[in-house]
Protein backbone atom coordinates (compact mmCIF):
# COMPACT_ATOMS: atom_id res chain seq x y z
CA UNK A 1 0.00 0.00 0.00
CA UNK A 2 1.32 3.45 -0.89
CA UNK A 3 2.07 5.82 1.94
CA UNK A 4 2.29 9.59 1.91
CA UNK A 5 5.10 11.00 4.04
CA UNK A 6 3.78 14.21 5.53
CA UNK A 7 5.69 16.94 7.33
CA UNK A 8 3.02 18.60 9.45
CA UNK A 9 3.68 19.10 13.12
CA UNK A 10 1.70 17.02 15.59
CA UNK A 11 0.02 20.11 17.07
CA UNK A 12 -1.21 21.11 13.60
CA UNK A 13 -2.73 17.70 12.98
CA UNK A 14 -4.32 17.76 16.42
CA UNK A 15 -5.97 21.07 15.55
CA UNK A 16 -7.24 19.70 12.23
CA UNK A 17 -8.66 16.60 13.90
CA UNK A 18 -10.41 18.80 16.47
CA UNK A 19 -11.85 21.04 13.73
CA UNK A 20 -13.08 18.01 11.78
CA UNK A 21 -14.49 16.27 14.84
CA UNK A 22 -12.58 13.02 14.36
CA UNK A 23 -9.70 11.18 15.93
CA UNK A 24 -6.08 12.07 15.22
CA UNK A 25 -5.45 8.44 14.27
CA UNK A 26 -8.19 8.47 11.63
CA UNK A 27 -6.82 11.70 10.16
CA UNK A 28 -3.32 10.25 9.96
CA UNK A 29 -4.58 7.06 8.30
CA UNK A 30 -6.37 9.09 5.66
CA UNK A 31 -3.30 11.22 4.97
CA UNK A 32 -0.95 8.24 4.74
CA UNK A 33 -3.28 6.44 2.34
CA UNK A 34 -3.67 9.54 0.17
CA UNK A 35 -7.43 9.59 0.70
CA UNK A 36 -7.09 12.89 2.58
CA UNK A 37 -4.93 15.84 1.60
CA UNK A 38 -3.95 19.01 3.44
CA UNK A 39 -2.74 21.50 0.81
CA UNK A 40 0.11 23.61 2.13
CA UNK A 41 3.28 24.75 0.42
CA UNK A 42 6.51 23.95 2.28
CA UNK A 43 7.08 27.68 2.83
CA UNK A 44 3.50 28.43 3.83
CA UNK A 45 1.96 29.36 7.18
CA UNK A 46 -1.79 29.14 6.64
CA UNK A 47 -4.94 27.71 8.16
CA UNK A 48 -4.82 23.97 7.46
CA UNK A 49 -7.78 22.48 5.60
CA UNK A 50 -8.22 18.70 5.37
CA UNK A 51 -9.97 17.53 2.19
CA UNK A 52 -11.11 13.98 1.62
CA UNK A 53 -12.69 10.88 3.04
CA UNK A 54 -14.47 11.47 6.34
CA UNK A 55 -13.72 15.20 6.36
CA UNK A 56 -16.29 17.98 6.19
CA UNK A 57 -17.16 19.06 2.65
CA UNK A 58 -14.91 21.95 1.66
CA UNK A 59 -15.62 24.92 -0.61
CA UNK A 60 -13.26 26.51 -3.13
CA UNK A 61 -13.85 29.90 -4.74
CA UNK A 62 -12.31 30.92 -8.07
CA UNK A 63 -11.23 34.51 -8.59
CA UNK A 64 -8.95 36.13 -11.15
CA UNK A 65 -8.59 38.77 -13.82
CA UNK A 66 -9.51 38.42 -17.48
CA UNK A 67 -8.27 40.20 -20.58
CA UNK A 68 -11.41 42.36 -20.54
CA UNK A 69 -11.30 43.23 -16.83
CA UNK A 70 -7.87 43.72 -15.31
CA UNK A 71 -8.11 44.86 -11.71
CA UNK A 72 -5.86 43.01 -9.27
CA UNK A 73 -7.23 44.95 -6.31
CA UNK A 74 -10.77 43.82 -7.07
CA UNK A 75 -9.67 40.18 -7.34
CA UNK A 76 -7.98 40.46 -3.94
CA UNK A 77 -11.24 41.89 -2.57
CA UNK A 78 -13.16 38.96 -4.05
CA UNK A 79 -10.77 36.53 -2.37
CA UNK A 80 -11.17 38.24 0.99
CA UNK A 81 -14.97 38.33 0.68
CA UNK A 82 -15.02 34.63 -0.23
CA UNK A 83 -12.99 33.70 2.84
CA UNK A 84 -15.20 35.89 5.04
CA UNK A 85 -18.31 34.03 3.89
CA UNK A 86 -16.93 30.54 4.22
CA UNK A 87 -14.49 29.64 1.45
CA UNK A 88 -11.95 27.07 2.59
CA UNK A 89 -9.60 27.70 -0.35
CA UNK A 90 -9.11 30.23 -3.14
CA UNK A 91 -8.00 29.65 -6.71
CA UNK A 92 -6.48 32.45 -8.77
CA UNK A 93 -7.43 31.83 -12.39
CA UNK A 94 -6.12 35.15 -13.72
CA UNK A 95 -5.60 35.50 -17.46
CA UNK A 96 -5.26 39.29 -17.81
CA UNK A 97 -2.74 41.90 -16.72
CA UNK A 98 0.22 41.13 -14.48
CA UNK A 99 -0.46 37.56 -13.37
CA UNK A 100 2.44 37.57 -10.91
CA UNK A 101 1.17 40.71 -9.20
CA UNK A 102 -2.35 39.35 -8.78
CA UNK A 103 -1.23 35.95 -7.53
CA UNK A 104 1.22 37.38 -5.01
CA UNK A 105 -1.29 39.94 -3.75
CA UNK A 106 -3.88 37.21 -3.10
CA UNK A 107 -1.31 35.06 -1.32
CA UNK A 108 -0.44 38.01 0.90
CA UNK A 109 -4.04 38.83 1.83
CA UNK A 110 -5.66 35.47 2.60
CA UNK A 111 -4.79 32.84 5.18
CA UNK A 112 -6.23 29.79 3.44
CA UNK A 113 -4.72 27.46 0.81
CA UNK A 114 -4.41 29.11 -2.60
CA UNK A 115 -4.37 27.24 -5.91
CA UNK A 116 -3.62 28.16 -9.51
CA UNK A 117 -3.57 26.70 -13.02
CA UNK A 118 0.05 27.34 -14.07
CA UNK A 119 -0.50 26.53 -17.75
CA UNK A 120 -2.48 29.77 -18.07
CA UNK A 121 0.69 31.71 -17.38
CA UNK A 122 2.82 29.45 -19.55
CA UNK A 123 0.52 30.13 -22.49
CA UNK A 124 -0.20 33.80 -21.90
CA UNK A 125 3.41 34.88 -21.46
CA UNK A 126 3.83 34.29 -25.19
CA UNK A 127 3.13 37.37 -27.27
CA UNK A 128 2.19 36.07 -30.73
CA UNK A 129 -1.25 34.97 -31.89
CA UNK A 130 -0.37 31.28 -31.64
CA UNK A 131 0.78 31.52 -28.03
CA UNK A 132 -0.90 28.35 -26.82
CA UNK A 133 0.62 26.05 -29.42
CA UNK A 134 4.02 27.76 -29.28
CA UNK A 135 4.61 26.81 -25.65
CA UNK A 136 7.18 24.15 -24.97
CA UNK A 137 7.54 21.69 -22.13
CA UNK A 138 9.99 23.95 -20.30
CA UNK A 139 7.46 26.79 -20.36
CA UNK A 140 4.88 24.54 -18.74
CA UNK A 141 7.10 23.15 -16.00
CA UNK A 142 8.75 26.50 -15.31
CA UNK A 143 5.33 28.00 -14.67
CA UNK A 144 4.59 25.27 -12.13
CA UNK A 145 7.90 25.88 -10.39
CA UNK A 146 7.36 29.66 -10.42
CA UNK A 147 4.00 29.32 -8.71
CA UNK A 148 5.40 26.85 -6.19
CA UNK A 149 8.23 29.24 -5.34
CA UNK A 150 5.68 31.99 -4.70
CA UNK A 151 3.98 29.81 -2.10
CA UNK A 152 1.02 28.38 -4.01
CA UNK A 153 -0.40 25.39 -2.14
CA UNK A 154 -2.10 23.38 -4.90
CA UNK A 155 -2.10 23.46 -8.69
CA UNK A 156 -4.50 22.16 -11.30
CA UNK A 157 -2.59 20.08 -13.84
CA UNK A 158 -4.41 18.53 -16.79
CA UNK A 159 -2.13 15.52 -17.04
CA UNK A 160 -4.98 13.18 -17.98
CA UNK A 161 -5.47 14.95 -21.29
CA UNK A 162 -3.32 12.66 -23.41
CA UNK A 163 -3.41 11.15 -26.88
CA UNK A 164 -5.60 8.29 -25.70
CA UNK A 165 -8.31 10.52 -24.18
CA UNK A 166 -8.04 12.84 -27.19
CA UNK A 167 -8.82 9.92 -29.50
CA UNK A 168 -11.95 9.17 -27.46
CA UNK A 169 -12.95 12.82 -27.81
CA UNK A 170 -12.54 12.61 -31.59
CA UNK A 171 -14.86 9.61 -31.70
CA UNK A 172 -17.49 11.22 -29.51
CA UNK A 173 -20.63 13.04 -30.60
CA UNK A 174 -20.34 15.83 -28.07
CA UNK A 175 -22.16 19.10 -28.57
CA UNK A 176 -19.53 21.08 -26.64
CA UNK A 177 -16.24 19.35 -27.31
CA UNK A 178 -14.12 20.82 -24.50
CA UNK A 179 -15.03 23.53 -21.98
CA UNK A 180 -11.97 23.27 -19.74
CA UNK A 181 -9.64 26.16 -20.61
CA UNK A 182 -6.53 24.29 -19.47
CA UNK A 183 -7.71 21.18 -21.26
CA UNK A 184 -8.31 23.17 -24.44
CA UNK A 185 -4.82 24.69 -24.28
CA UNK A 186 -3.26 21.24 -24.11
CA UNK A 187 -5.48 19.68 -26.78
CA UNK A 188 -4.61 22.50 -29.18
CA UNK A 189 -0.92 22.09 -28.31
CA UNK A 190 -0.98 18.31 -28.81
CA UNK A 191 -2.77 18.50 -32.16
CA UNK A 192 -0.56 21.30 -33.52
CA UNK A 193 2.74 19.83 -32.33
CA UNK A 194 1.77 16.17 -32.87
CA UNK A 195 3.25 15.31 -29.50
CA UNK A 196 2.08 13.88 -26.21
CA UNK A 197 1.06 16.22 -23.40
CA UNK A 198 4.31 16.97 -21.49
CA UNK A 199 2.48 16.88 -18.15
CA UNK A 200 1.65 13.26 -18.97
CA UNK A 201 4.81 12.13 -20.75
CA UNK A 202 7.08 13.84 -18.19
CA UNK A 203 4.87 13.29 -15.15
CA UNK A 204 7.84 12.08 -13.10
CA UNK A 205 9.42 15.51 -13.44
CA UNK A 206 6.19 17.15 -12.30
CA UNK A 207 6.24 14.92 -9.22
CA UNK A 208 9.81 16.03 -8.47
CA UNK A 209 8.71 19.67 -8.43
CA UNK A 210 5.66 18.89 -6.32
CA UNK A 211 7.73 16.95 -3.81
CA UNK A 212 10.31 19.73 -3.53
CA UNK A 213 7.68 22.29 -2.50
CA UNK A 214 5.08 20.04 -0.82
CA UNK A 215 2.81 21.09 -3.65
CA UNK A 216 -0.54 19.30 -3.82
CA UNK A 217 -1.58 18.23 -7.32
CA UNK A 218 -5.18 18.75 -8.34
CA UNK A 219 -5.43 16.52 -11.40
CA UNK A 220 -7.68 18.45 -13.73
CA UNK A 221 -10.61 17.16 -15.74
CA UNK A 222 -9.87 18.57 -19.17
CA UNK A 223 -12.53 16.31 -20.70
CA UNK A 224 -15.30 17.30 -18.30
CA UNK A 225 -18.74 17.55 -19.95
CA UNK A 226 -19.86 21.10 -20.68
CA UNK A 227 -23.56 20.37 -21.11
CA UNK A 228 -26.11 17.80 -20.00
CA UNK A 229 -26.04 15.91 -23.30
CA UNK A 230 -22.27 15.37 -23.02
CA UNK A 231 -22.28 13.88 -19.50
CA UNK A 232 -20.83 10.44 -18.77
CA UNK A 233 -19.22 9.72 -22.14
CA UNK A 234 -16.08 7.74 -23.02
CA UNK A 235 -13.79 10.77 -23.22
CA UNK A 236 -14.60 11.70 -19.64
CA UNK A 237 -14.11 8.20 -18.28
CA UNK A 238 -10.98 7.54 -20.34
CA UNK A 239 -9.43 10.57 -18.70
CA UNK A 240 -10.61 9.35 -15.29
CA UNK A 241 -8.83 6.03 -15.81
CA UNK A 242 -5.62 7.92 -16.60
CA UNK A 243 -6.09 10.11 -13.52
CA UNK A 244 -6.38 6.99 -11.37
CA UNK A 245 -3.00 5.82 -12.65
CA UNK A 246 -1.48 9.26 -12.03
CA UNK A 247 -2.82 9.31 -8.46
CA UNK A 248 -1.14 5.97 -7.85
CA UNK A 249 2.19 7.30 -9.14
CA UNK A 250 1.91 10.43 -7.01
CA UNK A 251 1.27 8.41 -3.87
CA UNK A 252 4.28 6.20 -4.54
CA UNK A 253 6.42 9.35 -4.67
CA UNK A 254 4.88 10.80 -1.51
CA UNK A 255 3.02 13.57 -3.34
CA UNK A 256 -0.48 14.60 -2.31
CA UNK A 257 -3.00 14.41 -5.14
CA UNK A 258 -6.69 15.03 -5.57
CA UNK A 259 -8.88 14.56 -8.63
CA UNK A 260 -11.19 17.03 -10.34
CA UNK A 261 -14.54 16.01 -11.76
CA UNK A 262 -17.43 17.18 -13.92
CA UNK A 263 -19.00 19.43 -14.95
CA UNK A 264 -22.59 19.27 -16.25
CA UNK A 265 -24.37 16.09 -15.09
CA UNK A 266 -28.12 15.31 -14.86
CA UNK A 267 -29.47 14.41 -11.44
CA UNK A 268 -29.85 10.70 -12.17
CA UNK A 269 -26.20 10.31 -13.24
CA UNK A 270 -24.50 12.08 -10.30
CA UNK A 271 -24.34 9.03 -8.04
CA UNK A 272 -22.77 6.84 -10.73
CA UNK A 273 -20.36 9.59 -11.74
CA UNK A 274 -19.07 10.26 -8.23
CA UNK A 275 -18.81 6.62 -7.20
CA UNK A 276 -17.09 5.60 -10.44
CA UNK A 277 -14.49 8.35 -10.18
CA UNK A 278 -13.90 7.52 -6.53
CA UNK A 279 -13.36 3.82 -7.21
CA UNK A 280 -11.15 4.33 -10.27
CA UNK A 281 -8.89 6.75 -8.36
CA UNK A 282 -8.74 4.65 -5.17
CA UNK A 283 -10.82 7.20 -3.26
CA UNK A 284 -8.58 10.18 -3.88
CA UNK A 285 -10.19 13.42 -2.68
CA UNK A 286 -12.73 14.47 -5.31
CA UNK A 287 -13.00 18.13 -6.30
CA UNK A 288 -16.10 19.02 -8.32
CA UNK A 289 -17.22 22.03 -10.31
CA UNK A 290 -20.94 21.73 -9.59
CA UNK A 291 -22.03 19.46 -11.08
CA UNK A 292 -24.53 21.70 -12.84
CA UNK A 293 -27.79 19.82 -13.26
CA UNK A 294 -29.34 21.86 -16.08
CA UNK A 295 -28.05 24.12 -18.84
CA UNK A 296 -30.94 26.59 -19.04
CA UNK A 297 -30.56 28.78 -15.94
CA UNK A 298 -27.95 31.46 -16.71
CA UNK A 299 -27.97 34.02 -13.93
CA UNK A 300 -28.91 31.31 -11.44
CA UNK A 301 -26.13 28.80 -12.02
CA UNK A 302 -24.99 29.16 -8.40
CA UNK A 303 -28.26 27.45 -7.43
CA UNK A 304 -27.97 24.92 -10.26
CA UNK A 305 -24.48 24.05 -9.07
CA UNK A 306 -25.48 23.87 -5.40
CA UNK A 307 -28.22 21.36 -6.19
CA UNK A 308 -25.71 19.11 -7.92
CA UNK A 309 -23.02 19.73 -5.32
CA UNK A 310 -25.25 18.70 -2.42
CA UNK A 311 -26.17 15.45 -4.17
CA UNK A 312 -22.56 14.79 -5.19
CA UNK A 313 -21.43 15.43 -1.61
CA UNK A 314 -23.97 12.91 -0.36
CA UNK A 315 -22.38 10.27 -2.60
CA UNK A 316 -18.78 11.04 -1.70
CA UNK A 317 -17.55 14.29 -3.28
CA UNK A 318 -15.17 16.06 -0.91
CA UNK A 319 -14.56 19.50 -2.33
CA UNK A 320 -17.05 21.79 -4.12
CA UNK A 321 -15.98 24.59 -6.42
CA UNK A 322 -18.20 27.65 -6.16
CA UNK A 323 -20.14 28.64 -9.26
CA UNK A 324 -21.26 32.27 -9.31
CA UNK A 325 -24.52 33.73 -10.69
CA UNK A 326 -22.49 35.08 -13.62
CA UNK A 327 -21.21 31.67 -14.75
CA UNK A 328 -21.42 31.43 -18.56
CA UNK A 329 -22.18 35.17 -18.73
CA UNK A 330 -19.42 37.43 -17.41
CA UNK A 331 -16.54 37.82 -14.99
CA UNK A 332 -18.16 37.75 -11.54
CA UNK A 333 -18.46 40.86 -9.38
CA UNK A 334 -17.56 41.00 -5.70
CA UNK A 335 -21.25 40.64 -4.77
CA UNK A 336 -21.66 37.65 -7.08
CA UNK A 337 -18.65 35.97 -5.51
CA UNK A 338 -20.22 36.53 -2.09
CA UNK A 339 -23.56 35.10 -3.21
CA UNK A 340 -21.99 32.08 -4.88
CA UNK A 341 -19.83 31.35 -1.84
CA UNK A 342 -22.79 31.37 0.55
CA UNK A 343 -24.93 29.15 -1.67
CA UNK A 344 -22.08 26.65 -2.09
CA UNK A 345 -21.47 26.66 1.66
CA UNK A 346 -25.13 25.72 2.14
CA UNK A 347 -24.72 22.83 -0.32
CA UNK A 348 -21.62 21.62 1.55
CA UNK A 349 -23.47 21.65 4.87
CA UNK A 350 -26.44 19.83 3.33
CA UNK A 351 -24.03 17.12 2.17
CA UNK A 352 -22.42 16.88 5.61
CA UNK A 353 -25.82 16.21 7.17
CA UNK A 354 -25.78 12.77 5.51
CA UNK A 355 -22.03 12.16 5.17
CA UNK A 356 -20.36 9.40 7.15
CA UNK A 357 -17.95 10.89 9.67
CA UNK A 358 -19.67 14.29 9.66
CA UNK A 359 -23.38 13.50 10.00
CA UNK A 360 -23.61 13.68 13.79
CA UNK A 361 -21.66 16.90 14.11
CA UNK A 362 -23.52 18.62 11.28
CA UNK A 363 -26.90 17.63 12.68
CA UNK A 364 -26.06 19.16 16.04
CA UNK A 365 -26.02 22.53 14.28
CA UNK A 366 -29.45 21.94 12.75
CA UNK A 367 -30.82 20.69 16.07
CA UNK A 368 -29.58 23.85 17.73
CA UNK A 369 -31.44 25.93 15.16
CA UNK A 370 -34.60 23.85 15.72
CA UNK A 371 -34.48 24.50 19.47
CA UNK A 372 -33.88 28.20 18.90
CA UNK A 373 -36.94 28.33 16.62
CA UNK A 374 -39.04 26.43 19.15
CA UNK A 375 -38.13 28.99 21.80
CA UNK A 376 -38.55 31.93 19.39
CA UNK A 377 -34.98 32.80 20.30
CA UNK A 378 -34.20 35.22 17.47
CA UNK A 379 -30.79 36.19 18.76
CA UNK A 380 -29.60 32.59 18.65
CA UNK A 381 -31.25 31.87 15.30
CA UNK A 382 -29.37 34.73 13.69
CA UNK A 383 -26.09 33.64 15.29
CA UNK A 384 -26.41 30.09 13.93
CA UNK A 385 -27.40 31.14 10.40
CA UNK A 386 -24.90 30.45 7.61
CA UNK A 387 -25.27 34.11 6.61
CA UNK A 388 -26.34 36.04 9.75
CA UNK A 389 -26.20 39.37 7.93
CA UNK A 390 -28.88 38.50 5.40
CA UNK A 391 -31.07 36.75 7.96
CA UNK A 392 -30.87 39.81 10.22
CA UNK A 393 -31.62 42.18 7.34
CA UNK A 394 -34.78 40.32 6.37
CA UNK A 395 -35.92 39.91 9.98
CA UNK A 396 -35.50 43.62 10.71
CA UNK A 397 -37.04 44.83 7.44
CA UNK A 398 -40.53 43.42 8.17
CA UNK A 399 -40.85 42.82 11.94
CA UNK A 400 -43.92 41.55 13.75
CA UNK A 401 -45.62 43.19 16.71
CA UNK A 402 -45.57 39.75 18.33
CA UNK A 403 -42.52 37.73 19.37
CA UNK A 404 -42.98 35.54 16.27
CA UNK A 405 -42.18 36.47 12.67
CA UNK A 406 -44.45 38.60 10.49
CA UNK A 407 -45.67 35.68 8.37
CA UNK A 408 -47.97 34.50 11.16
CA UNK A 409 -47.54 36.86 14.10
CA UNK A 410 -49.73 35.64 16.97
CA UNK A 411 -51.04 32.88 14.70
CA UNK A 412 -47.60 31.24 14.81
CA UNK A 413 -48.08 27.46 14.82
CA UNK A 414 -45.09 26.86 17.09
CA UNK A 415 -46.26 29.46 19.60
CA UNK A 416 -49.88 28.27 19.57
CA UNK A 417 -49.24 24.54 19.99
CA UNK A 418 -46.58 25.15 22.62
CA UNK A 419 -49.08 27.18 24.65
CA UNK A 420 -51.83 24.53 24.46
CA UNK A 421 -49.45 21.66 25.20
CA UNK A 422 -48.33 23.57 28.28
CA UNK A 423 -51.96 23.86 29.48
CA UNK A 424 -52.51 20.12 29.20
CA UNK A 425 -49.30 19.13 30.96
Amino acid sequence: MSSIVFNWEEKDLEQVSLTEGLSLEKLKRGLKAGRVVIPRNAKGDIALKAIGEGMSTKVNVNVGTSKDFVNSGEEVEKAKIAVKYGADTIMDLSTGGDLDETRRAILKEVNVPVGTVPIYQAALEKTDERAVVDMNADDMFNAVRKHAKDGIDFVTIHAGVNQNSLERLRRSERILDVVSRGGAFLIAWMIHNEQENPFYSEYDYLLEIAKEYDLTLSLGDGMRPGCISDASDRAKYMETIVLGELVEQARKEGVQAMVEGPGHVPLDEIEASVKTIKHITDFAPLYLLGPLVTDVAPGYDHFVSAIGGAIAGMYGADFLCMVSPSEHLALPSVDEIKEGTIVTKIAAHAADLVKEGQRERARLMDDEMAHARKNLDWKRQLEIAINPEEARRIRNSRPSESDACSICGDLCAIKMVKAFLKRKS
